[in-house]
């Protein structure tokens, strides 16, 4: 009986491993960018980008081998083009804004990503949306603004490169909801990464002919490789456990771990470069994961009343 118990105790329901796998790889995600900002001295954003994607699609390639489908793609091209497009521009401006901001502040500012992504859903895509989730979309970018005051006046206009970055990111994911009902998730990743990396490609050598750094190609040093080894191997892990959480547990309960991000950002910043939040960003930060919280909380309710 007692083994029973005890079997019975510590036995976790795919839901759980789903919460679980899913805390993993937002804990994992900001390794990434700070894998970027240890770069971003040697090598341009738009090159970093280039490289993680590239990487990022030869690994998931063997997971799509495994999967054997006879999926065609040709009735969602256009929208896997664009996906590739909105997630090329939303890495760039990020790695871009990493050159000069800290981790964990360039994060805070682009969590006001899933807020722009239920504007857009909304919006583009006819989903429901209630008062209270603009109310709370004002109240996060309230945040933001708190956030971005005191990086405004340390590091000027380039605090708005991870708003930017947000709202990329946020037509990419919009998209990836539109393609959901067509395509698998691991499909539609690799195809948006393919296109990412082709999309880039094309842009650093035209970056390369007019002599714009941010687009440049700059020569790799044997410690850059290994960097860049190490981001597009933590990239597809990061899906894969993103991809096998979301067949555990429903979106809408893992999708606030995502703010569990911050954590590991912070930690990063300080130990890698020394930074630290002040309170203000702090404050900001706090503002905008209450009011994206605020958003899953509501969604996760009208899912119910549907039911």
């Amino acid at each position: 009986m007692l083994q029973r118990l005890q079997h019975h105790t510590h036995a976790l329901s795919p839901t759980e491993k789903g919460m679980g796998i899913m805390a993993l790889a937002m804990l994992l995600i900001p390794g990434m960018d700070a894998i970027a900002k240890l770069l971003a001295n040697d090598l341009s954003p738009a090159q970093i980008g280039c490289i993680r994607f590239g990487l990022q699609t030869l690994l998931l390639a063997g997971f799509m081998l495994r999967e054997r489908t006879s999926e065609s793609i040709r009735p969602v091209l256009l929208q896997l083009m664009l996906s590739g497009f909105w997630i090329a521009a939303a890495v760039t401006f990020l790695f871009w804004g990493l050159i000069y901001l800290p981790l964990a502040n360039n994060i805070a500012i682009f969590f006001v990503e899933p807020l722009l992504l239920m504007l857009m859903s909304a919006w583009f895509l006819g989903e429901r949306v209630g008062k209270h989730q603009y109310a709370a979309v004002f109240v996060g970018l309230l945040g933001a603004l708190i956030v971005i005051r005191p990086n405004w006046q340390a590091y000027g206009w380039v605090t708005v490169l991870p708003l930017l970055a947000a709202a990329f990111y946020a037509a990419h994911m919009a998209t990836l909801r539109h393609l959901s009902g067509h395509i698998s998730g691991l499909r539609s990743q690799f195809w948006s990464g393919l296109f990412a990396c082709l999309f880039l490609t094309l842009a650093i050598l035209a970056g390369d002919s007019a002599e714009v750094k941010l687009l440049s190609w700059n020569a790799i040093g044997t410690e850059q490789l290994s960097l860049l080894m190490l981001m597009g191997v933590l990239s597809a892990l990061a899906f894969c456990l993103i991809n096998a959480a979301f067949k555990r547990a429903p979106a809408s309960l893992l999708a606030p771990f995502q703010y569990l991000e911050i954590i590991s950002a912070t930690a990063l910043g300080y130990l890698l470069f020394g930074d630290y939040p002040d309170a203000l960003t702090w404050l900001g930060t706090a503002v905008i994961l209450g009011s994206g919280l605020y958003v899953f909380h509501r969604e996760r309710q009208t899912q119910k009343a549907l039911r």
